[in-house]
C-alpha cells in the first residue's frame, strides 16, 4: 500500500511538472508570435529585403570599408596634395556635364541645361580639360541631373532599397539612371581605364568626407536605418532641388541626418542655421523697434502734459 500511494504521489507531481513545461512553453510560443507579428507590422514598406540589406551593409561596412576602403582613402589624402584632388574632382565632374545637360533639358530646365553645355564647353577648353573650373569663377553655375532623377519627375518610383555590395545604398530607378548616364557623352566615348579612375576617384573623395562624420555613424542607435533614412532623404532633396514640397522634416530628423546628408551632398547644412536664426533677428528688431516707439510716444505725452501745465498756471 504505501508502494502505491508513494507511485500516485510521484505521478502526481511528474504530472504537474510536465503541465507547467507545456504550459511555459505555449506561452512563450504565444509570445514569440506576438513580437513577430508587432515586428512585421513595423516593418519599412520601402525596404522589403531589410534581411538582405543588412547582412550587405555589415559586409560593406565591417569588412570592405575597414580592411580596404577606409586605409586606401586615408593614404589618398595624406599623400595627394589638396590642389591635385581639386582637378581630378573638376575634371571627373566635367566628364558629367553632357549628362547634365541632357538631363536638365528632359525635365524642363532650359537655362539650366544652357548652362551645363556652356561649363562642358569653357571647362574642357579654357579649364584644360575640366581640371580647372573656370565656369563657376565666371558666375555659370553647376546644375547636376543625373536620369534617375528626371525618372522621377516623370512619375516613377524609386522600387525598394538596395544596399549594393561594394556600391553602397541605392534603388532600382537609381542604379537604372545611372546605367544610362554612362551611355552619354563623352562617357561612352573614353576608355574604360579612364572611367574606372573616374569612378574611382569619386568614391574616395566621397568616402574622405564621410571620416569626419564616423563618430556620429557609430553613434547611431541603428547604423544601418541611419543610413537608409539618410540616403532617402538625400534623394528626395536632389530629386525637389531643396524643396520638400508637402513633406515636413522635424528638427530632430534634420539634426540627426544633417551631417550625414552633408557628407554625401558634398555640402554643408549652415544654411538651416542662418535660415533659423534670421525669424529669430527680425523678431527682436522688431521688439527694439516697438520699445522705441512706445518710449518715443511716452516722451510726446509728457511733453504734451507738460505744456498744459504751463497754459494752465
Amino acid at each position: 500500500m504505501d508502494f502505491n500511494k508513494s507511485l500516485a504521489v510521484a505521478v502526481m507531481v511528474v504530472s504537474i511538472f510536465l503541465g507547467g513545461c507545456a504550459n511555459n512553453t505555449a506561452q512563450q510560443q504565444k509570445d514569440a508570435n506576438e513580437s513577430n507579428t508587432v515586428a512585421a507590422s513595423y516593418s519599412d514598406p520601402k525596404d522589403p529585403l531589410e534581411s538582405v540589406n543588412r547582412v550587405m551593409w555589415d559586409f560593406n561596412w565591417d569588412v570592405l570599408d575597414a580592411y580596404i576602403l577606409r586605409p586606401i582613402t586615408v593614404t589618398y589624402v595624406a599623400v595627394m596634395p589638396q590642389f591635385a584632388r581639386t582637378g581630378l574632382v573638376n575634371a571627373a565632374e566635367n566628364l558629367r556635364e553632357p549628362a547634365n545637360f541632357t538631363n536638365n533639358l528632359f525635365q524642363g530646365k532650359v537655362d539650366e541645361s544652357l548652362d551645363s553645355f556652356a561649363r562642358f564647353l569653357i571647362n574642357t577648353t579654357v579649364g584644360l580639360l575640366g581640371t580647372i573650373d573656370v565656369a563657376s569663377k565666371i558666375g555659370i553655375e553647376r546644375h547636376e541631373e543625373q536620369f534617375g532623377e528626371t525618372l522621377a519627375v516623370w512619375g516613377v518610383d524609386t522600387g525598394p532599397f538596395l544596399m549594393m555590395p561594394f556600391l553602397g545604398p541605392s534603388d532600382p530607378r537609381s542604379f537604372t539612371g545611372d546605367y544610362v548616364d554612362g551611355f552619354a557623352f563623352p562617357m561612352s566615348l573614353i576608355d574604360g581605364t579612364v572611367n574606372l579612375a573616374r569612378i574611382g576617384i569619386s568614391i574616395l573623395e566621397t568616402r574622405a568626407q564621410l571620416i569626419d562624420q564616423e563618430a556620429q555613424l557609430e553613434q547611431a542607435v541603428d547604423d544601418y536605418a541611419f543610413v537608409k533614412n539618410a540616403y532617402f532623404e538625400r534623394l528626395e532633396f536632389r530629386v525637389t532641388d531643396g524643396k520638400s514640397g508637402d513633406k515636413v522634416i522635424n528638427e530632430e530628423q534634420l539634426d540627426d541626418f544633417a551631417d550625414f546628408e552633408a557628407m554625401l551632398e558634398g555640402g554643408d547644412f549652415d544654411s538651416y542655421e542662418e535660415v533659423s536664426e534670421e525669424p529669430q533677428a527680425a523678431e527682436g528688431n522688431k521688439a527694439d523697434a516697438d520699445v522705441d516707439n512706445k518710449g518715443k510716444v511716452k516722451d510726446q505725452d509728457q511733453k504734451i502734459d507738460g505744456n498744459e501745465k504751463d497754459g494752465k498756471q
